[in-house]
């Protein structure tokens, strides 16, 4: 095992005035045995920076290390880090045994610590009894593990784990999720994972890399991001459905919208043109309240409901209880924020203000 350090790093495809820059400065300590995600869209540079610790991308400025080696210059192999890829990546001709052995076969183990490695990965992900079948007899799922298996053997000091659930169906994909986390507890191997969907980012994660258009955006617990979003990005990104952001001026203790001005419970932190933030589960429907929502639409969701509506000219998502009394559409009702859940956003920088 080993911890990982992002210093700085850089990645541009071509070079000079015509070079696409893709990853902008990205710094990380990343200790021993921490199981870290990196989430963000599609397009956001999150597999581009797993692939340069991997060795798979090179660095254009800034290094990477695992443990006390600057890896900068070396080969994969030579890197003693394990990947498990979005598309599994078996050999169909092989059986599940033989494709977790190959890797150990080729580095010439000897044949006796390959059967002692794949049988324990084996009885760690449940596979063992499917050792002696081909990819093509396995489930999706089934074919998860075995990949996780192939890894597991390798013994490595890094676990790269780039998008794996993402060919698996919503039951699969949580009972998988449930899999990893046994098996990083078990194993306590540092990991790097790499996924676009929230939900696996905040159930995984120690921390997580928020990334968007190449920049690391916040780095922290899932806690820290998602109670105190560092941007307006991160607070959109993270949680569904995502945070409403009011666009307004503040003063004093009045914020005004396009079509409303809302009492404020606390005055902001600032006069002037500023972002309000708060979470749809932290607002209350309440005869109490002060701010007048008109309710365009309401969906059911089982155990709980969102409403849909208007404060002024802006969109607004409230989420209320299964069991809640019900608006109805196209009525006006009041809504109430508690102080401590409003978070506020710089119109410009779109950086976290309070």
């Amino acid at each position: 095992m080993a911890s990982i350090s992002l210093r700085k790093v850089i990645k541009r495809y071509g070079s000079g005035a015509s070079a696409n820059q893709v990853i902008h400065g990205v710094d990380a300590e990343i200790s021993d045995g921490e199981f870290i995600v990196i989430v963000g869209p599609s397009g956001c540079g999150k597999s581009t920076l797993l692939r340069m610790v991997a060795g798979l991308e090179e660095i254009s400025e800034g290094d990477i290390a695992i443990g006390d080696r600057v890896v900068n210059k070396l080969e994969p192999a030579q890197r003693d880090i394990a990947m498990v890829f979005q598309n599994y990546a078996l050999y169909p001709h092989m059986t599940v045994y033989d494709n977790m052995a190959y890797g150990l076969k080729i580095a010439k183990v000897p044949k006796a610590d390959i059967e002692t490695r794949v049988q324990k990965a084996a009885k760690i992900l449940e596979l063992s009894q499917l050792l002696q079948r081909k990819p093509r007899q396995l489930s999706g799922g089934q074919r998860q593990r075995v990949a996780m298996g192939r890894a597991i053997v390798r013994q490595p000091q890094v676990f790269l784990f780039d998008e794996p659930l993402s060919n698996l169906d919503a039951k699969l994909r949580a009972q998988t999720r449930l899999e990893i986390q046994k098996l990083h507890t078990e194993l306590g191997v540092t990991s790097l994972f790499v996924t676009h969907d929230q939900v696996e980012a905040m159930t995984l994660a120690q921390r997580m890399i928020v990334m968007n258009a190449g920049r690391m955006e916040q780095f922290g617990t899932p806690e820290e991001v998602y109670a105190r979003p560092a941007t307006t990005f991160v607070a959109g990104f993270i949680g569904s459905p995502p945070m409403n952001l009011l666009h307004g001026r503040a003063d004093g203790a009045s914020f005004g919208l396009t079509g409303q001005s809302l009492d404020l419970p606390r005055p902001a932190p600032r006069n002037g043109s500023l972002i309000l933030g708060v979470r749809p589960e932290h607002v209350r429907l309440s005869n109490q309240g002060s701010w007048a929502l008109k309710v365009e639409m309401i969906e059911m969701l089982g155990a709980e409901r969102l409403v849909y509506g208007r404060l002024g000219a802006a969109l607004f998502t409230v989420r209320i209880a299964g069991t809640d009394p019900v608006p109805i559409m196209g009525q006006t009702v009041m809504v109430q924020v508690p102080a401590e859940h409003i978070h506020w956003f710089d119109e410009q920088t779109q950086a976290r203000v309070a």
